[in-house]
């Protein structure tokens, strides 16, 4: 078939499908995945998240998009639409490096990948930890096994069975009732296409939906409620709607500085409430759909940590009547949010059941909850710091505003010493449950340890009068780096240890230029004082 041909097809079928959409009750499907019953929405969501690296393609939505798939598969075996990124591997399987998109059949009739799998393989059974190349082929392997899950139908698990704990059967396993309801769904689907038949369209996917709950043995209205609140957050976004809303409250913020208004100032403060109100509302929606604390993995931390930060912001500008805590906990919130909203390939945002070590709840809300929050303290103390760096270039002229910095920046190392303290003690506790040792060394402790003494070192160093307010502020900045080395560090760079739950990969070069960049500006300041002072 022509390339121009196929288009066409595609196109007509992207194009024509969403006249229907508004009819179509398969968007609220149960349909079981990766360990948990889930909306057809999400499967489709992270599907395209998978293999597109976007939830949409030309601006549709994937529960669409995915139909097209099983609909049409030799349409899209020729479609340019596989994300490869990593240059290494395009240059070994012998594809363009200038390109990041590839057809399915391509890939498949390519001659280097069954022995690069069948390598990768080896070192996932030796525990062997993969470089990019591997990862990056390891994620190939995905993209491509969940797309010949669609067009086999093998992903599709629709049928529960009549044991409650076994696991669902896929369109292909389906009895003879089954069989017939999910194939009046797509032979009416095909046909509507043609014929606008929106009315049988409907009907076709109620039956469909109504077959599942009748066959489902546990709480039928908890399952129904539960993929409403999924398919809600997944088309809402309330993080992206939370940083847009703290990102405005910046903009009143320096509109006030401007002018002095106190229009601008109330304007501020509304939109850090409807920020963090948005933030909450996230946080209780992904609360519910998981039935757990949202910290089991980076991208929960990476909302969960900023949502801390604005808490304590709150509390420190109360205590010292100072606004900067809420500006600095507003940008902490901001950074947090837009990365985990643009990284959802470093950041996987999607709901995963827990590992086994992390199934007891009341550990994971203890240790994990309490470690992570004490970083959204640090992480204040942090970006206070950054303030007084600029500050520190006029002394003279800012004395007043460094000293209510330098007295912020002390309260919020006192929450976040505090609280890491004892999550560190909390994580023995869990250790002796979960491994059957208190402590062992393990990069992850090593690493909480060495921060709890680098903070407390400058927590001594402040009592005794060795730092002021330069000191406190560069000391809050440098030893944020032993919080990012045990927050990410050792999940994403060393990826060693018993802590495997949250490990990931990229973003490396990122986070280095990220600590590098305000190392550079610490010392900057720092002879910048000394040159003017003498």
């Amino acid at each position: 078939m022509e390339i121009s041909k196929m288009k066409k097809i595609l196109t007509f079928i992207i194009f024509t499908l969403p006249i229907f959409c508004s009819a179509l009750d398969l968007k609220y499907t149960p349909v079981q995945h990766g360990g948990r019953v889930k909306p057809f929405d999400t499967l489709a969501s992270e599907s395209m998240r998978l293999i597109y690296g976007k939830t949409n393609y030309e601006g549709k939505e994937p529960s669409i998009l995915v139909l097209t798939w099983i609909l049409a598969p030799q349409v899209w075996s020729k479609t340019e639409f596989i994300q490869i990124k990593n240059r290494e591997l395009k240059k070994t399987l012998g594809l363009e490096t200038n390109k990041d998109f590839f057809s399915q059949e391509n890939l498949a009739n390519n001659p280097s990948i069954e022995s690069l799998l069948q390598n990768l393989q080896v070192k996932l059974k030796k525990e062997i930890k993969l470089n990019a190349f591997d990862q990056a082929l390891s994620r190939l392997q995905g993209q491509l096994l969940r797309l010949n899950g669609f067009q086999s139908g093998s992903i599709l698990k629709f049928a529960p069975q009549k044991d409650e704990g076994s696991a669902w059967l896929s369109v292909n396993e389906f009895d003879s009732d089954y069989q017939k309801k999910f194939s009046s769904v797509l032979k009416v689907l095909t046909s509507s296409i043609n014929s606008s038949d929106k009315q049988a369209l409907n009907e076709a996917s109620k039956d469909l939906n109504e077959l599942i709950y009748a066959n489902y043995l546990g709480d039928t209205e908890a399952l129904k409620a539960k993929i409403k609140a999924e398919v809600l957050y997944n088309n809402f976004h309330p993080f992206r709607y939370a940083w847009i809303a703290y990102l405005f409250s910046l903009f009143f913020i320096f509109f006030f500085w401007l002018w002095d208004k106190k229009i601008f100032l109330n304007g501020f403060k509304a939109f850090m409430v409807l920020g963090f109100l948005l933030h909450l509302f996230g946080f209780a929606l992904r609360v519910y759909i998981s039935g757990r604390p949202p910290v089991s993995n980076m991208y929960e931390t990476v909302l969960w940590v900023p949502f801390g930060t604005i808490l304590f912001g709150f509390i420190v500008g109360k205590m010292n009547k100072s606004i900067l805590p809420y500006v600095g906990s507003a940008v902490v919130a901001l950074f947090c949010l837009i990365i985990s909203d643009l990284a959802p390939v470093i950041l996987d945002p999607s709901i995963q059941p827990l590992e086994a070590v992390l199934r007891s709840n009341f550990w994971l809300m203890v240790h994990v909850l309490t470690i992570t929050i004490s970083y959204s303290a640090f992480f204040l103390a942090f970006i206070l710091g950054d303030f007084s760096m600029f500050y520190h270039l006029n002394e003279n002229k800012y004395r007043l505003q460094i000293q209510n910095i330098t007295q912020s920046i002390y309260r919020s190392l006192q929450i976040g010493i505090l609280l890491l303290a004892v999550g560190t003690v909390l994580g023995g506790v869990w250790a002796d449950y979960s491994w059957g040792r208190f402590w062992g060394w393990d990069p992850k402790e090593t690493w909480a340890f060495i921060a709890l003494m680098g903070y407390l070192a400058l927590f001594h160093a402040r009592l005794v009068g060795w730092v002021k307010g330069f000191g406190m502020a560069a000391g809050a900045i440098l030893s944020f780096s032993l919080v990012i080395m045990a927050w990410y560090g050792v999940n994403f760079w060393l990826g060693a240890g018993l802590h495997s739950y949250g490990f990931g990969s990229g973003g490396v070069e990122y986070v280095s230029i990220f600590v590098l960049i305000h190392i550079v500006l610490v010392l900057y300041v720092g002879f910048y004082r000394k040159l003017k002072n003498s």
